[in-house]
């Protein structure tokens, strides 16, 4: 999975097939979504960049509100490892380079079947990266997203992840 998509409860498989067109007519004719047992919660692979799919889709909302109705948040994934905290740790340190010094972030954890603590696992990561903390307006978000024994992380510019309800309210102000 490079993208983790979250729609209304047992909407899922008309999301699974708006996402399907949008990707399509990006140019992937060949994405694979999987609806998971967790209920408004999809994932999907696709050959595209997720970021780039992300900014895409937000013009098309902008353009036209009506265009997206069925996908909630639409969150890009840069890693899938198991869900350990010894693997957290390791892939963030990993990762962290793409955090430029001066550049601030937060740590954001969504966790979804999974009984590990968000505090044991921020406490393990903060250690791993030297840049300063921002909660308000981090300039990288450091996303943690547990699908039960599989884990996505990602790091992120706030503005990566997608939400499609702010986004068209954006539209309104």
């Amino acid at each position: 999975m490079n993208m983790i998509i979250t729609c209304a409860r047992h909407l899922e498989p008309e999301t699974e097939e708006e996402l399907c067109d949008i990707l399509e007519e990006f140019g992937d004719s060949d994405v694979k979504v999987t609806i998971t047992e967790m209920s408004g919660i999809l994932t999907a692979e696709t050959k595209l960049d997720p970021v780039e799919v992300v900014r895409k889709i937000k013009e098309m909302v902008l353009d036209e509100p009506w265009s997206v109705r069925y996908c909630l948040r639409i969150i890009p994934i840069q890693k899938v490892i198991e869900t350990k905290i010894e693997q957290i740790e390791k892939t963030v340190s990993e990762m962290s380079e793409e955090i430029i010094e001066g550049e601030t972030y937060r740590i954001s954890i969504e966790k979804r079947n999974s009984n590990l603590s968000s505090q044991e696992i921020i406490k393990k990561i903060a250690t791993k990266i030297k840049n300063k903390v921002s909660l308000e307006f981090p300039d990288k978000v450091v996303l943690i997203e547990i699908l039960g024994n599989k884990t996505g992380v990602s790091i992120l510019k706030k503005s990566d992840v997608l939400s499609i309800e702010k986004t068209k309210r954006s539209i309104s102000e």
